[in-house]
């Protein structure tokens, strides 16, 4: 009986995901700013869901992790709609902090860290890659740096390939150090993600093993 509870929560929990996700997804496809960056920016999202359900039953994330992927999703489909450097409110928080720059592709790269970092901590610590937690530790940032910067050549390739049609997608917007700053965002995210959300992780790592 309590099992069939169990799964009948898990079952609610992942409709509601669902409907959340796709919801999201039809509203950022409704008028986007640009089509061409709402394709560029949704696919990773469109590709992660994928994975989703096709790992379901064989790797079951914790509840945490599902909640967090679907915040990135989020994340990516609003900046899909309005375009990084045109998100409304980030274009008035710009105003009250006397920037011209709207510093929602920031958000974007800190969750490029943090969520990844408790991406690679599930899969380190259930596949028992790496015992020792420092090391873990080390690792799992290297990895969240490491997909950091393949998605700035990933910018890089798409620029090449599309010209002036990619701006809106890279959203430099004239900063000449953007590159390195979002790799330094992501690291950034990486580590106050290990900090503040382990001990929560950890939790319900070991609900799972139970």
């Amino acid at each position: 009986m309590q099992r069939k509870q169990i799964q009948r929560r898990e079952i609610n929990s992942m409709a509601v995901w669902g409907a959340i996700f796709f919801g999201v997804l039809l509203w950022s496809a409704i008028m986007p700013k640009d089509r061409f960056t709402w394709v560029l920016e949704v696919i990773p999202a469109v590709i992660g869901l994928v994975i989703l359900a096709v790992s379901y039953r064989s790797f079951r994330l914790t509840p945490l992790l599902y909640g967090l992927i679907l915040i990135h999703c989020i994340i990516l489909m609003v900046g899909g709609h309005y375009t990084y450097a045109e998100v409304p409110l980030f274009d008035r928080l710009a105003e009250w902090w006397g920037s011209d720059r709207n510093a929602y592709d920031k958000l974007g790269h800190f969750a490029q860290g943090f969520v990844p970092a408790i991406i690679a901590r599930e899969i380190f610590i259930r596949k028992q890659v790496i015992s020792g937690a420092a090391w873990r530790n080390v690792m799992i940032i290297c990895v969240c740096l490491a997909f950091s910067a393949f998605y700035e050549l990933l910018e890089w390739w798409v620029a090449l390939a599309t010209g002036e049609g990619a701006d809106a997608f890279l959203g430099t917007q004239g900063y000449e150090w953007d590159t390195q700053s979002d790799m330094g965002f992501a690291l950034l995210g990486a580590v106050v993600s290990l900090l503040l959300l382990s001990p929560w992780h950890d939790r319900q790592l070991s609900a799972i093993e139970q």
